[in-house]
């Protein structure tokens, strides 16, 4: 399996909208080969830094399928509206990528 995350410094006070853009988003995850789970997060910490932490998390059956997903049509299209809401985030997102060594 392999976990995919990105973490957004988002700025305080969007973080409702900064949500309502993922959860308004078209998203067919779901038919996508090897996709396997999603879950927006949100940090439950105040960072002193002025901003609320998100991760997005999906996890894949592999890094090939995931890097398949980023190379796709359904991919383009997921992510074509990014740009428009650069106001909530301080900065760009960080990427992170894992690959399970165990697990029950």
């Amino acid at each position: 399996m392999y976990f995919a995350m990105n973490r957004f410094r988002i700025a305080i006070g969007h973080e409702a909208a900064f949500e309502d853009v993922w959860k308004n988003r078209d998203s067919s995850l779901s038919e996508v080969p090897g996709f396997k789970e999603f879950r927006l997060l949100r940090s439950d910490t105040v960072a002193d830094e002025g901003f609320t932490l998100f991760v997005s998390s999906s996890i894949w059956e592999s890094r090939d399928a995931f890097s398949a997903w980023t190379k796709s049509e359904n991919f383009r299209a997921a992510h074509k509206s990014a740009a428009d809401n650069r106001a909530m985030y301080l900065g760009p997102p960080k990427f992170e990528g894992f690959v399970v060594v165990e697990g029950a």
